[in-house]
């Protein structure tokens, strides 16, 4: 018993140390102000934006580790239920892992767990970016800019609590998780990567319902294959999660470029129209007749 009081102890301090970063990763966009629009519009504000991609990250670091000490009262009303499920999953953790154990499962899981590895987000990363300088398409080349540098930002992130909770996995020592014991457990940083991706990609094309519904769907297979493929516990999973989505929020709100946004109402009709009938009513008074046209465009 003493040593499961022990446990829960550290648990809780890693808990309040990783609660002050998650918090600040996903609140540092509202403390950090937007840059100002320049008034002459330029005509490709892409190449600035990767000349300025490694100070960028540097900029990003300074707002999501020093955000924690900016947090308001309105913060409360996500911060309090984000911290309170957190902790209750590190609580629970021993219990909830053996629902993982499956081996069919955790076979299955580490296949789709690879779609949240490094190379699989950083190969979509750049993907984006480069089918965006082959087609002259911006939105694709920031994509792929904005969804790298979340992916950096979320892999400092998650690497330096890893290093300093120092969690075991699941399938070490019985499962306990005990942590600063030299584990890598918490947070999880593929979901981390998965989530900082898929939040920039969401962002980047939140007009086209299916690609946000595509990416937060991959983003959230990857967090769970992580626990049923017995990786990491469920608290590891949601703390990464959390982060990862703090990160790519942050990173979309503070880099974006407006101008790409001038033309959406128009992409969104064009994308509609492909996907649903154009609906129009018919009526001839001559013949009295009512009716209704359906057109697609192809």
């Amino acid at each position: 018993m003493s040593k499961r009081r022990q446990t829960l102890r550290r648990g809780v301090r890693a808990l309040l140390l990783l609660t002050a970063v998650l918090f600040g990763a996903a609140d540092a966009s509202a403390q950090s102000p937007s840059p100002s629009p320049s008034p002459t519009p330029q005509a490709s504000p892409t190449p600035s934006l990767e000349k300025r991609f490694f100070k960028n990250v540097l900029r990003d670091q300074r707002a999501i580790w020093t955000s924690p000490f900016h947090l308001s009262r309105s913060d409360a009303k996500w911060a309090v239920p984000l911290g309170l499920s957190a902790a209750a999953l590190l609580a629970t953790d021993r219990e909830t892992d053996e629902f993982g154990s499956n081996r069919t499962r955790a076979s299955v899981s580490r296949d789709v767990s690879l779609a949240g590895s490094t190379y699989g987000t950083a190969g979509v990363a750049a993907a984006f970016y480069l089918a965006g300088r082959a087609t002259g398409n911006g939105r694709a080349r920031e994509t792929g800019l904005l969804g790298g540098e979340a992916l950096i930002d979320g892999g400092i992130v998650f690497s330096v609590l890893k290093n300093v909770s120092q969690r075991q996995r699941p399938g070490h020592d019985e499962g306990q998780g005990e942590f600063f014991e030299g584990g890598h457990s918490f947070p999880s940083g593929h979901a981390t990567g998965a989530w900082a991706l898929a939040t920039v990609v969401a962002n980047e094309y939140r007009h086209r319902r299916l690609v946000q519904v595509g990416a937060y769907g991959l983003a959230a297979a990857v967090s769970v294959s992580r626990f049923t493929g017995r990786n990491h516990f469920l608290g590891d999973v949601l703390v990464g999660s959390a982060i990862g989505y703090g990160v790519g929020r942050y990173v979309y709100r503070t880099h974006h470029d407006p101008s790409l946004d001038a033309g959406d109402g128009q992409t969104t009709q064009h994308t509609r129209s492909r996907l649903f009938p154009f609906i129009a009513p018919r009526y001839s008074r001559g013949a009295r007749t009512y009716g209704m046209t359906l057109a697609w465009d192809f």
